[in-house]
């Protein structure tokens, strides 16, 4: 893992997270998230539909720094562990249920997540981990689970 580190804080309880890249199986992930994260992101995390254990955010017209289909897969899976996080692009008419454009970053809280989506599996990249204060994460992402939409901050630690 790598020094560079990302935080997620909710917003609403400020309980946050720090997160390790996977600098090592994940470079050109981790550059596009970091550089596109020069500035703190604010974005309403959702519980996803089809995966599991996992909360999703987009990334912001302001953050979309880099080409997503410039970065390939990198260290993808279908099965993550509790604690990683995912990037998947999904171009404009990549699903026909949903023909629009979205840039995701996922957020695994639980065991037996499988990374789906409207059309079957999918395996998007896993570029990072949070590494501190899991735990209080993990009840953060239970509560969007049971009550809906929660804002989030994700950002660089400085």
């Amino acid at each position: 893992m790598s020094e560079r580190k990302l935080y997620i804080k909710f917003l609403e309880t400020n309980v946050t997270g720090i997160i390790s890249l996977y600098q090592d199986v994940a470079p050109k992930t981790c550059d596009a998230i970091w550089g596109a994260l020069h500035k703190p992101i604010q974005w309403p995390a959702l519980h996803a539909a089809f995966t599991g254990p996992e909360i999703m955010m987009g990334l912001p017209e302001s953050a979309r720094t880099f080409d997503p289909r410039s970065i390939g897969p990198e260290n993808i899976t279908s099965f993550p562990s509790p604690g990683e996080l995912l990037w998947f692009y999904q171009p404009k008419n990549y699903f026909k249920m949903d023909p629009d454009e979205f840039w995701e970053v996922g957020l695994v809280y639980g065991e037996g997540a499988r990374t789906a989506g409207p059309t079957g599996w999918t395996a998007p990249n896993f570029f990072a981990k949070v590494t501190e204060n899991f735990p209080a994460v993990v009840e953060q992402c239970r509560i969007i689970r049971r009550k809906g939409e929660k804002m989030v901050e994700l950002g660089r630690v400085t």
